[in-house]
């Protein structure tokens, strides 16, 4: 039938109003914020990892793999342990754990408000921890502690629930972003991740505080890309088919460290010790770790780097990557602070590195990459991240299909294999349900005359001019909001060129048959040409057979 071109000029493809230009610019002034935040946790990290180590006041990066402490470096991460499961005690508790969860958890059931505690006790419980040898990103925590003051600064004005998200999100992308140098990836982690919808009034303002992030990043920090690497020639077949290799082995090695984290966590709860020491303890199976391995501490910037140059090769890959699987997940299992982004990229990158070197490939800086990407995009089931993540740090397009490939081999493993990525199952096991498959709401697509009830009266019985009615050619979204917003359950249906004769009526039932029949039809599966061909075969070859007989 023909519709009001009244109401067809009132839908849209978005729902964005003019806010979304006062929301830009306060996302903006948040990405501001994100990139200082950010410098101030680098530079903690570097001052607490030398004055840790090297006994020095400096805020520059150093590897704790430099020191020459000898035994006494074993007693740094405990310490550091310590004081982290101090400041969780006595500070919030909300600071223990690698950022993500707790930003999530912030946004899905905390209206996305977040204790100005935490904006100041996250990066610096983050800062001890890795700057005593603890094996974590820093981009998790910043991601926390952006979010943290996106929230704050949204808090200071009237917004609504959804609008403050959007601020907290923006600084938590603005962190990454100033972080890595990866604005893109930091926008796509945010739709992947922590926004739940992929809505313009939403999108535009993460991607503000993003872009101006990464700009300010520049002078802060310096430019991008983080781990520029010589770009590589297009791709082989063998490349290609080894890319599927890497990402199989990554999704099953997503799964590996997944378990494992959650197993040591498991484990430290049934210590007959209160929680505030189990980071300590934690920090402990640091300090061994890093006699054995002492690349295999702190932040790891400088190995990330040297995998991706081809420059790590043979069995020190072998001891770098279980070394730092193991302390990595005991150290986070105890409830300490930090990221997994970085670890994620060290193991991934040695594992990669050590499928080429198996294999006797002549590229393993190009395997470490797609590794890399692939065990990111795995375990934390955000793909399209994760490929774009690895092009804005290395810089390297050729990249672009082994990428591809391998993140979407190992997502498809851990989608099979784990009900719930890394991040979410933390949220599962505080009672929280993520759903992150994101559809066409279908109350967005029928119409009341799809599920109206006609009218009983012949000729159409008159109506009143009332709020309560529904017209036969609006969504039905619009009626369930006007059932629930008067409490009626069901509303009669007119037509909008005769708006007082009732010609059906639309229920609460209706609408839910509908939706229920919707996402039933998802699975509902119809017999293809061949599937006919091949049974009419078969049902002939039978009835030749029975003849024979």
């Amino acid at each position: 039938m023909t519709r009001d071109p009244s109401l067809v000029d009132t839908l849209g493809d978005f729902t964005a109003d003019s806010r979304i230009v006062m929301l830009a610019a306060m996302a903006a002034l948040v990405g501001v914020i994100s990139a200082f935040v950010a410098l101030a946790l680098v530079r903690l990290i570097g001052l607490f990892t030398n004055l840790a180590y090297f006994h020095r006041f400096d805020t520059s990066f150093a590897s704790p793999a430099g020191n020459t402490l000898g035994l006494w470096a074993v007693g740094v991460p405990i310490v550091g342990g310590l004081i982290v499961g101090l400041m969780a005690r006595y500070g919030s508790e909300k600071i223990r754990g690698h950022g993500i969860p707790e930003a999530m958890e912030a946004i899905l059931i905390g209206q996305s408000r977040i204790d100005a505690k935490i904006a100041v006790l996250k990066p610096l419980s983050t800062a001890i921890a890795i700057g005593t040898g603890g094996p974590f990103g820093a981009e998790g925590p910043i991601i926390a502690t952006g979010g943290a003051f996106g929230s704050l600064f949204a808090q200071a004005f009237h917004l609504s629930t959804a609008e403050r998200k959007t601020l907290l999100v923006a600084g938590s992308a603005g962190g990454m972003a100033a972080i890595f140098a990866t604005p893109v990836a930091a926008v796509l982690l945010a739709v992947e991740l922590l926004l739940f919808e992929w809505k313009p009034r939403s999108f535009i303002p993460v991607a503000c505080a993003a872009g101006v992030a990464a700009v300010l990043r520049i002078p802060l920090l310096g430019a991008g890309p983080l781990f520029p690497v010589i770009p590589h020639s297009t791709l082989s077949l063998a490349s290609l088919l080894g890319s599927v290799a890497v990402g199989l082995a990554a999704g099953a090695a997503a799964t590996l460290v997944t378990t494992l984290l959650y197993g040591v966590e498991d484990a430290f709860a049934r210590l007959p010790v209160h929680w505030v020491w189990w980071p300590a303890i934690g920090g402990l199976f640091v300090g061994v770790g890093g006699l054995l391995e002492p690349r295999a501490l702190g932040v790891g910037y400088d190995v990330i780097h040297d995998l991706l140059d081809g420059r790590l090769v043979g069995a020190f890959l072998v001891g770098l990557l279980l070394v730092k699987a193991v302390i990595w997940g005991i150290a986070l299992g105890s409830g300490t602070a930090g990221g997994v982004l970085a670890p994620l990229l060290i193991m991934g990158g040695a594992l990669g590195a050590l499928g080429a070197h198996w294999l006797h490939n002549p590229h393993p800086g190009l395997w470490a990459m797609i590794g890399m990407a692939s065990l990111v995009g795995g375990t934390m089931q955000m793909p399209l991240t994760a490929i774009v993540l690895m092009l804005e740090l290395t810089g390297d397009l050729a990249a672009v299909p082994g990428l591809v490939i391998g993140c979407v081999a190992a997502t498809g493993v851990t989608v099979l294999m784990m009900k719930r990525s890394i991040l979410t199952e933390k949220l599962a096991r505080r009672g929280q349900h993520v759903m992150r498959e994101y559809g066409v709401n279908p109350l967005h697509l029928l119409r009341v005359e799809d599920v109206m009830e006609p009218a009983v009266h012949d000729p159409p019985a008159p109506l009143e001019p009332s709020p309560l009615v529904a017209y036969a050619d609006e969504l039905l979204e619009h009626a369930m909001t006007r059932m629930l917003e008067y409490e009626v359950d069901a509303l009669p249906v007119a037509r909008r060129n005769a708006p007082t004769q009732v010609v059906g009526y639309v229920e609460r039932a209706g609408i839910m048959a509908a939706w229920v029949a919707s996402t039933r039809s998802e699975g509902m599966r119809e017999e293809g040409w061949l599937t006919g061909q091949l049974k009419t075969l078969q049902e002939r070859v039978r009835q030749a057979l029975t003849r024979v007989e």
